[in-house]
């Protein structure tokens, strides 16, 4: 008697009914957010064009006027509502006013953005887990892409500092605090992954007292480090430039020193430096000379900087030139280059497999 053939899509299916929170198959991104410059997307994707992806969790942390609001609750808002996305936009610190994001271009109406307003680690779960029993009680094909953005992880309570308070016992919950943020990050990682749901967060850093790892150290532990798919440290410099990109003495805006610390999706410890004056507001621009310099794709040539292109023509601009339409040819003929080198490796790493096989097959006969 012959045996049932096994029903695998049988299987599957009464496998993710019976447990919760479990999904089969791969959850590769597709949907990408842009951070609103060029050169960071790139170092934490691989992209020009991508930047944080839906379906992760991207952490952005640095000390207090880095940039990390102005990038997660600015462009990357604003980028995901350009997308169709829907924003949760939960406010910990109590420091995002409607101006401010009307300023960043970011649409605060109720079908494009719900800000709430909220200061514990509970509450906050409470929510993710709320929202997405909702979410996932809906036909597949109604379900909306949403992004979460907290600002800050740092700033979030837990139920033992505020009895703390209450009692005027300033110590903190220092113990549970750490666990609480990893056990967040965690749960939003194995809720979001099989979903069109992501989650981009801030947190502070502090200096280290490593003289052998002189990198700030993020607040809340390394726990939500490991969960995490992308983690970018930043600094604050001081920006002292007029419009022309002439050195003045005035500190016209900051100077974000970006570091990829973790990406899931690029080589991690690349840095670049985003300059973002007050007035004008980031060039998306920003970064991508000393990027390519640095690649040596861009070379120095006298006081210029020279760029063969793949038809060997030669492009030749002082630094300040190299903008817009220049760039733009760099990062298309670049991220070109990327896709073959990645084809031409696949197709040894298939090549010297083949190989392999024929040696084994010989070796057996």
């Amino acid at each position: 008697m012959a045996s049932k053939a096994f029903d695998v899509s049988k299987f599957r299916k009464n496998l993710t009914k019976s447990i919760t929170g479990m999904s089969a198959g791969f959850h590769d991104p597709t949907d990408w957010v842009s951070t609103g410059n060029y050169a960071l997307n790139y170092l934490v994707s691989g992209d020009f064009h991508r930047g944080v992806p839906l379906g992760k969790v991207t952490v952005f942390a640095g000390e207090s006027g880095s940039g990390k609001s102005y990038f997660c609750a600015g462009n990357i808002v604003k980028a995901a509502q350009q997308q169709g996305i829907f924003v949760v936009l939960v406010d910990s610190e109590n420091a995002l006013d409607e101006t401010w994001l009307h300023a960043l271009d970011v649409d605060t109406s109720e079908e494009k953005l719900l800000k709430l307003n909220m200061s514990m680690i509970d509450d906050v779960a409470k929510t993710v887990s709320t929202f997405m029993g909702d979410y996932r009680d809906m036909p597949e094909e109604e379900r909306p892409k949403v992004l979460f953005v907290i600002d800050s992880l740092g700033m979030l309570l837990t139920p033992t500092d505020v009895d703390q308070f209450g009692k005027g016992d300033l110590k903190g919950d220092m113990g549970r605090k750490p666990k609480a943020l990893t056990a967040l990050v965690r749960n939003c990682v194995n809720m979001f992954g099989s979903h069109n749901v992501g989650l981009v967060a801030t947190n502070h850093t502090y200096a280290s007292q490593d003289m052998f790892d002189p990198d700030d150290k993020i607040s809340g532990g390394q726990g939500f480090m490991y969960a995490s798919s992308i983690v970018v440290a930043m600094k604050k410099l001081k920006l002292k430039e007029d419009e022309d990109g002439n050195k003045i003495t005035d500190v016209t805006g900051i100077r974000s020193a970006c570091k990829v610390m973790k990406s899931r999706f690029n080589k991690p410890f690349e840095a670049v430096q985003v300059k973002i004056p007050y007035e004008a507001g980031m060039d998306p621009y920003s970064g991508l000379v000393d990027l390519f310099e640095k690649k040596e794709i861009l070379v120095k040539q006298g006081n210029r900087l020279k760029y063969v292109d793949r038809f060997g023509k030669e492009h030749l601009h002082y630094r300040k030139q190299w903008t817009g339409e220049n760039l733009d040819l760099v990062m298309a003929e670049f991220q070109e280059s990327i896709g073959s080198e990645n084809i031409n490796k696949t197709k040894e790493t298939i090549g010297a497999n083949d190989d392999d096989e024929s040696l084994g097959g010989s070796d057996a006969t």
